[in-house]
C-alpha cells in the first residue's frame, strides 16, 4: 500500500479522529481482499497502493469489480519494474484499465481530496456499483505538502449519504456472492458491468456539479477540463500533474499569439468519447502526452483518442511518450511537443 496515505489514516484512527477500523494485512493482495470482505457486509472501505503493489492486487481487481463492490482506492502512480524504479508514471494504473474500475486522474492535492469524496458518490450509485481508483501522481503529489481546504465532517455527510448497498452478507438474509458463471451466463455479467461503466459518465458530471454547489469547487465537467480552448487551433491533451505544466506552456504561447489550448482528461475509465469529440472538432491537431506505453503499440491515451476520433473529425492526432520512470516533463518538452504538432503535416508518434 502507499505508505504515507495509510500511515496517516492509521494516525487518524488511533488518535480517535476517524471512526473506522484499520485492518493490518501482509500484502496488497490481502488488502484488497479485506476490502471486498468488509464492503460485502455493508461497510464503506478505502485503501491505497502503488506500482508493484497494484500489480500484486491485479487478480483481486477483477473480483472486486465483478462483485459490483464500490470500493474506492487511491493509486500513487509509479513505474513498474524492471529496471527498479520508484518514480512517477502512469503505467501501473493504465495496466489495470480493463479491470472494471472507474479511473479518475488528478492534478493537485486539493483535487485528490475532492475527487475521493466524489468517487464514493459515483461508485455507490445504484446504476453504477463499480469500484473506483483515484490516480495521484507518485512523489509529485504523494510525497509533497500542499495547502488544501478540508471540508468538515458535517459538510461531507450532507453531500455523501451513508452507504446503503442493494445486497449484503447477512446471516439472517443469506445471499450468494461470486458464484460460478457458466459460459451461458458469464458474458451477460460483463455486459452489465460495461453498461454500468457507461452509466457512470453522466453521473460523474452530475456529481461534479453537485460538488461545486456544496463546496465551491469543480474540475471541468468531471470528465474533461478545457483550458483556453476557445479560438484554439491546437491543443495539448494530458492527464495528471503534467497538466499544471501544460497550462504555463499554453499561457506563454498565447502571449506570443499562438492559438493553443489544453484538454485535461480527468476521467479515463469510462472513456469520455463524446466530450473528446466535442472538444477537438474545431482543432487542426492535438499533441497527446502519454506517461505510459503499450509496448509494441502506442500510448494508451493516444490509442483511445485515435479510436474515438477515427473518421469523425479531421483533427490530426500526434502522440508523445514521455515522463516514464519519473523523467521530468518540463516546459521545454511540452513546448517542443506542441510546436512539432503545429508545424507537422502528418501524424507523429515520438518519444521525448
Amino acid at each position: 500500500m502507499d505508505t504515507h496515505i495509510v500511515e496517516r489514516i492509521a494516525d487518524f484512527v488511533y488518535d480517535g479522529e476517524m471512526d473506522s477500523e484499520l485492518v493490518d494485512v501482509e500484502s496488497e493482495h490481502s488488502a484488497l481482499s479485506a476490502c471486498i470482505g468488509a464492503q460485502a457486509t455493508s461497510v464503506r472501505t478505502f485503501t491505497a497502493t502503488a506500482s508493484q503493489g497494484l500489480a500484486l492486487m491485479h487478480e483481486i481487481l477483477f473480483v472486486a469489480s465483478g462483485l459490483r463492490l464500490p470500493i474506492v482506492m487511491a493509486i500513487a502512480n509509479r513505474a513498474l519494474s524492471a529496471p527498479i524504479n520508484i518514480w512517477n508514471d502512469h503505467q501501473d494504473s493504465i495496466a489495470a484499465r480493463d479491470s472494471g474500475w472507474i479511473q479518475l486522474y488528478v492534478e493537485s492535492s486539493q483535487e485528490a481530496l475532492d475527487t475521493t469524496i466524489m468517487a464514493y458518490k459515483v461508485a455507490e450509485n445504484k446504476k453504477v456499483l463499480c469500484p473506483a481508483m483515484v490516480c495521484i501522481d507518485g512523489f509529485t503529489l504523494s510525497h509533497v505538502y500542499e495547502p488544501v481546504d478540508i471540508p468538515s465532517q458535517s459538510q461531507v455527510d450532507k453531500f455523501l449519504p451513508p452507504y446503503s448497498p442493494l445486497h449484503s452478507l447477512d446471516p439472517k438474509k443469506p445471499v450468494s456472492m461470486g458464484p460460478i458463471g457458466y459460459p451461458n451466463s458469464f458474458q451477460y455479467f460483463k455486459q452489465d458491468q460495461h453498461k454500468a461503466m457507461l452509466a457512470a459518465l453522466p453521473l460523474i458530471k452530475s456529481v461534479n456539479n453537485e460538488f461545486k454547489k456544496s463546496f465551491g469547487r469543480s474540475y471541468g465537467n468531471g470528465l474533461i477540463e478545457k483550458y483556453k480552448l476557445e479560438g484554439a487551433k491546437y491543443a495539448i491533451v494530458a492527464m495528471g500533474t503534467v497538466c499544471g505544466t501544460a497550462r504555463i506552456v499554453v499561457d506563454e504561447l498565447r502571449k506570443k499569439g499562438k492559438k493553443v489550448g489544453l484538454i485535461k482528461i480527468k476521467t479515463f475509465r469510462p472513456f469520455p468519447e463524446q466530450e473528446i469529440i466535442n472538444a477537438t472538432k474545431n482543432l487542426k491537431a492535438i499533441a497527446v502526452i502519454d506517461r505510459d506505453i503499450s509496448l509494441g503499440q502506442q500510448g494508451a491515451v493516444y490509442t483511445d483518442i485515435n479510436s474515438t476520433l477515427n473518421n469523425i473529425t479531421n483533427t490530426r492526432i500526434d502522440n508523445y511518450i514521455t515522463g516514464l520512470g519519473g523523467k521530468d516533463v518540463t516546459l521545454t518538452i511540452l513546448k517542443k511537443a506542441i510546436e512539432k504538432t503545429m508545424k507537422s503535416k502528418k501524424s507523429i508518434i515520438e518519444w521525448l
